[in-house]
Parts: C-alpha cells; sequence; structure tokens
C-alpha cells in the first residue's frame, strides 16, 4: 500500500503537493469513493479518478542526464516564466530534476520520474560526494582561498553543502605551434563536498 498523494505523482498527474490539492478539492475517487483525507493509502494497482477520468498505472521508470546551459532554471516550473529544464527535455511524461544548477551555471542535471531514487540520491543521510568546479574571473588570492577552504566551511546557508577538498589546479601556459605560450585558461576551483548528515 502506498500514499495516495505518491500514487497520483508516480502515474504523473501531479506533484506531491498538487496532488494533495486535487484530494482536498475532492476531486479524486479511489474505486468510485471521493478520498479526501491526507495520508490515506491505496493498492499500486488501484483504479483511480481525477475529475471523472481515469488515470492510468504509473509510467515506467525514466532515468535522463542533460547537459544543462546558462540562462535555464533547474526547476519543473518557473513561477517567473524563465525556461526550465523540464521545457528544455519536452518529454512526454512528467520528468522532475533531482537537485538544481543556478540559473547562470552549466553542467550535468539529472532528471527522472522515479521520486525514490532521487530522494536516496539527494538526501544528506545517503552521504552521496558531489563535485563541481567554478571558474572565477581574476586570479584567487590566498585570503579568499583560506577563507573558503577547509573542513566545515559553509558554501551557504545553513545546512548545505561543506567543503572537504578545495584545490586550485596551476594552469600552466600551453605551447601553440610556433613555440609562443598563450593565454593561460580561467583559474578554477574543484570543490567536492557531501552533505552533513
Amino acid at each position: 500500500m502506498i500514499r495516495l498523494q505518491k500514487a497520483l505523482a508516480e502515474r504523473g498527474v501531479a506533484s506531491r503537493r498538487a496532488s494533495e490539492e486535487l484530494m482536498r478539492a475532492g476531486r479524486v475517487r479511489v474505486d468510485g469513493i471521493v478520498v479526501r483525507e491526507m495520508g490515506s493509502r491505496v493498492a499500486p494497482g488501484a483504479r483511480i479518478d481525477v475529475d471523472g477520468r481515469s488515470v492510468g498505472a504509473p509510467a515506467r521508470h525514466r532515468y535522463v542526464v542533460l547537459n544543462k546551459p546558462r540562462g535555464i532554471v533547474t526547476t519543473a516550473r518557473d513561477e517567473h516564466g524563465r525556461d526550465t529544464v523540464v521545457d528544455l527535455l519536452a518529454a512526454p511524461e512528467r520528468l522532475y530534476p533531482v537537485g538544481r544548477l543556478d540559473e547562470d551555471s552549466e553542467g550535468l542535471v539529472l532528471m527522472t520520474n522515479d521520486g525514490a531514487w532521487a530522494e536516496r540520491v539527494l538526501h544528506p543521510r545517503h552521504g552521496h560526494e558531489r563535485e563541481y568546479e567554478v571558474l572565477v574571473a581574476g586570479q584567487v588570492t590566498a585570503a579568499a582561498l583560506a577563507a573558503s577552504d577547509g573542513p566545515g566551511h559553509r558554501l551557504e546557508a545553513p545546512g548545505t553543502s561543506h567543503v572537504r577538498r578545495c584545490r586550485t589546479p596551476r594552469p600552466t601556459p600551453a605551447a601553440d605551434p610556433r613555440g609562443t605560450a598563450r593565454a593561460r585558461p580561467p583559474p578554477s576551483w574543484r570543490v567536492a563536498g557531501a552533505d552533513p548528515s
């Protein structure tokens, strides 16, 4: 038996929170009976109707690796009307991002319709390490590095990841075919951390 709002989310009707709103509004029926009570449990194969239409069986789990470009928001729906990773994929089923990258960032974003898997990947108790490479303009000063390095340093607000390792690769001038040095690549910090449990 699973919670009704989870069953609705797994079947692609809406997120769990939005499914709760559908239930409160009396728009959800299980085996012909209106269910409004949060936490109600249903059999995985139960007949569920929303607004009088039958909701099919859960979709097959899908896992997508997306190289998110800059300017795209890592969310399923944006209240400000910005383009999202979901818009970018235009998948036929309901997929949502696992974790997030800032709008100005680019890189790997995982997307899925498997809520249990997403929870195992994201929840701090599972201790999955994440690694980020941050390119900065100009030179990284020793003072800035000292302020951002070391165990227990918070990247943002309390409860977020902390830095376990921070290193600044020393770029070396690359020679072009004529034997002259080219400009160095921008400095980069490689930060690896695990969420505190």
